[in-house]
């Protein structure tokens, strides 16, 4: 089953690619993408990596978590379910 971690803290200079890559040493990565603005197309400095493999996932968050990444220091979790909004 995937594993879906959230990356906080992302350098404006950090593409979906790069992310993808710098993740990638732990395992297969099945997705790496950075959230953005929909007005201005600019990073919310903030992403998701989903990994195939739950082992690979959580060595990510291990060696990953306040990793410096383009700069600036990652925050690396397991990401939570979207909470419903009112």
């Amino acid at each position: 089953m995937a594993k879906k971690l959230f990356v906080g803290n992302i350098s404006w200079d950090t593409t979906d690619e790069s992310l993808g890559e710098a993740f990638g040493q732990f395992g297969a990565v099945e997705e790496a993408v950075i959230i953005k603005d929909k007005f201005s197309g600019r990073s919310k400095g903030f992403g998701f990596v989903t990994y195939t493999d739950d082992s690979a996932a959580d060595a990510a968050v291990a060696e990953m978590n306040e990793k410096e990444l383009d700069g600036r220091e990652l925050t690396v979790n397991e990401a939570r379910p979207k909470e419903p909004r009112e």
